[in-house]
């Protein structure tokens, strides 16, 4: 079959290898679509681990893809509540089921969480082979390719839904990438009233007003925390951070009210200074969310009854031998992209 091969930094091969063949406990799935994610672009920059991962245990090079939809087309012999032809869509977390986290249900927390794509091989190829605790139905009035977008929508409706937001409150929204519009969007469906972006990208942007968002903010300006705080009459009660950076973290601080919230969303490449004296002088409600637990059910179903449209989130569709130039090279250098999707 063919897969898109990350072997080093900056070496991605679509290449022909064996077609897989699952265990009693795996299903082998016929991927349909496939979204790139920041994680995947990380990937693709800095290299992969050269161990195997404790869980995953597969020795690298890896089949990149955590974001996937598609059909299942063979069962191992223990599998018992899916059959041959059912449409899926894969939480793709790895996870031990054994340490402290775990045992208390917060397996996101895992203390060796990893991911089918980063970890193991995952679906950017035209079949993966996939847990049974992975899968998730996928109602037939549900596109494929909007099941590609459940799992970056999950990481998003996680970090609203562990928030303190509440209906009628306002949000500012740093980084207008695909997890900070889908942020938007859930946001907006838990009742925020004044949503704030802000970003580089005017295309970005311009994504975001067109998605709800009733106030949005060049990155560029000098006065994003002046305007946000006269805005919200004294500041945003949450603020998502979407951007990973030094700067979008600072102003997430500055800008929410006393005993507001910060919500870091982004994985960070590196470490950002945090400002204090802030955080104790309004009593600010600093934290974060990885990845997601017990919400891939809820997105569906948000998706299957219109209170979540993703589709205006894809913004190019590619063939997979063309995921290098038309998918990962545009998500590094074009600002106007946020999700691109990959068809095996």
């Amino acid at each position: 079959m063919k897969a898109a091969v990350l072997y080093n930094a900056k070496d991605l091969r679509v290449e022909e290898v064996k077609e897989p063949n699952p265990l009693s406990h795996q299903v082998k799935v016929k991927v349909e679509w496939g979204g790139i994610c920041g994680s995947d672009l990380h990937a693709y920059l800095q290299g992969l681990a050269t161990e195997p991962h404790p869980i995953g245990k597969q020795e690298p090079p890896f089949i990149l893809g955590h974001e996937f939809s598609g059909t299942i087309v063979e069962i191992g012999d223990g599998i018992r509540k899916y059959k041959v032809g059912d449409r899926v869509v894969v939480e793709p977390l790895l996870y031990c089921g054994e340490c402290y986290a775990c045992k208390i249900g917060y397996y996101n927390q895992c203390s060796q969480v990893g991911f089918i794509g980063l970890n193991r091989d995952g679906g950017f190829a035209e079949y993966a082979i996939v847990d049974e605790n992975m899968l998730h139905l996928l109602p037939d009035n549900v596109s494929f390719e909007e099941g590609a977008l459940v799992e970056p929508a999950a990481v998003a409706l996680h970090a609203v839904r562990e928030s303190k937001l509440k209906p009628g409150d306002s949000v500012a929204i740093f980084g207008a990438g695909p997890i900070g519009l889908l942020a938007l969007l859930c946001a907006k469906a838990a009742g925020a009233t004044k949503i704030i972006v802000v970003d580089l990208s005017q295309e970005r942007l311009a994504k975001a007003k067109e998605l709800g968002a009733t106030t949005i903010i060049d990155g560029h300006r000098d006065d994003i925390v002046q305007t946000i705080l006269q805005l919200t009459n004294g500041g945003a009660n949450v603020a998502y951070e979407c951007a990973g950076a030094q700067a979008t973290m600072a102003n997430a601080i500055a800008s929410v009210r006393q005993r507001g919230q910060v919500m870091a969303i982004a994985v960070y490449s590196k470490p950002v200074n945090v400002d204090m004296g802030q955080v104790l002088y309004k009593a600010i409600d600093l934290t974060s969310t990885l990845a997601y637990r017990h919400v891939f059910p809820e997105v569906i179903d948000m998706i299957s009854t219109g209170r979540l449209d993703v589709k205006p989130v894809i913004t190019k569709k590619i063939a997979l031998d063309d995921i290098v130039e038309e998918g990962f090279n545009p998500l590094l250098n074009d600002v106007k992209q946020a999700k691109i999707l990959v068809r095996p």
